[in-house]
């Protein structure tokens, strides 16, 4: 979308996981949004009291990334577009926006056969994000870790894991950095340390796009109508490559955390019950969620609530990913640094603060009065002069 200047410009956004489902429909939506092709919907920042902050435009984004696998990203795509997430038409419409960031992917790693050390492959990823960055003449990339879940790595282990050697690189070349998955990423106190001292802004973990949405809601409600929950279980129906991933025990404990966190922060405790997560790959891109709640009211009535979600996992990721790259990206320009728990509103596992959506929402539109009070005259709306 943006060509290189003598004077950086733009905003670049560098997914790790540049070829998967959340960034390809992340970057088709963004043109196609730009464009007018599409409203903006689910986009949070597309909203009034967002509207001079200072934000990037759309049209000013460039997209790049690093991938293990090889499948370009029109025929991601296309794939995408068979399986009902991208409407007919759209590939072809915004072929041209594709084909521009598959030309900036680069390969991932590290690859079977690898025997590159994590400096080096540390060394190699910041200097595709600092090559991208100068080339393109742009004034910030924001990096954002968008691939398939990856298990915690035990205690004693010896080497990083693939999120945490890429949120190094994003360190590395001063990037600041989102992490959209449960991934450990910039989760241990040498990256997040090495992150304050470059003054990089940073948000995470793992996004929120649906059951645990709607466990953020209910959760306080039943807080504050003063109604104790007993119990609180959940079954995840969904196929793809998340499906596949999560497939893994080790990868489906990792992504639980963050869903129990929101009612240990909120109920104070975790209830009874458990979430399951079943990969069903004639599901494709959707999923399904359902979520059995007990809970007891006056004199010891005992109720349930049964919740049933279904949705597109990427096509609900899409728009958030487009919010938190465009509010990291203003944080950066505003010289903010550290974790951001303003944006709680986004994640699962966030950086501190509140638990509910409600009280998420209400920090996040503060966030946009910060940014607007930071945001240069030159960029306010007519409207606002």
């Amino acid at each position: 979308m943006q060509q290189a200047t003598s004077a950086p410009s733009g905003t670049g956004v560098w997914f790790v996981g540049a070829r998967g489902s959340v960034a390809t429909t992340t970057v088709a939506g963004c043109a196609a949004v730009a464009a007018g092709l599409h409203p903006p919907t689910g986009m949070v920042t597309e909203t009034g009291p967002f509207a001079d902050a200072g934000l990037p435009a759309l049209p000013s984004l460039v997209f790049g990334g690093h991938d293990t696998a090889d499948c370009p990203l029109p025929k991601r795509a296309e794939a995408l577009t068979d399986a009902g997430v991208l409407p007919h038409g759209l590939t072809r419409a915004v072929r041209a926006e594709l084909d521009a960031a598959e030309a900036e992917i680069r390969a991932g790693g590290p690859l079977p056969g690898d025997r590159r050390d994590d400096k080096e492959l540390i060394a190699s990823f910041a200097a595709d994000l600092t090559d991208f960055r100068a080339r393109r003449g742009l004034a910030r990339v924001v990096v954002v870790h968008a691939a398939s879940t990856e298990p915690t790595p035990a205690a004693d282990a010896v080497r990083l894991p693939p999120s945490s050697l890429y949120a190094a690189a994003a360190i590395r070349a001063g990037c600041p950095y989102v992490n959209f998955t449960p991934s450990t990423g910039l989760g241990t106190p040498a990256l997040t340390e090495a992150a304050a001292s470059r003054k990089l802004p940073h948000a995470g973990r793992d996004g929120k796009t649906g059951q645990t949405l709607l466990r953020s809601v209910l959760a306080p409600m039943f807080l504050q109508r003063a109604l104790p929950v007993r119990a609180w279980s959940g079954t995840n129906l969904l196929g793809g490559g998340d499906g596949a991933a999560l497939a893994d025990p080790a990868a489906a404990a990792a992504k639980n955390h963050g869903k129990e966190r929101v009612l240990a922060d909120t109920l104070g405790r975790i209830p009874q019950g458990q979430v399951h997560i079943d990969d069903v790959p004639a599901l494709g891109e959707w999923k399904t969620a359902w979520d059995h709640i007990a809970f007891d009211g006056f004199l010891g009535s005992r109720m349930v609530l049964q919740t049933i979600w279904q949705g597109c996992d990427s096509a609900l990721a899409a728009p958030l990913v487009l919010d938190l790259a465009r509010l990291v990206a203003r944080a950066h320009e505003s010289g903010l640094a550290g974790p951001l728990p303003e944006l709680g509103f986004y994640f699962k596992d966030p950086d501190g603060g509140p638990a509910g959506l409600p009280a998420q929402h209400t920090r996040l539109l503060s966030f946009a009065e910060r940014l607007k009070a930071a945001a240069p005259q030159g960029r306010l709306s007519k409207a606002a002069r």
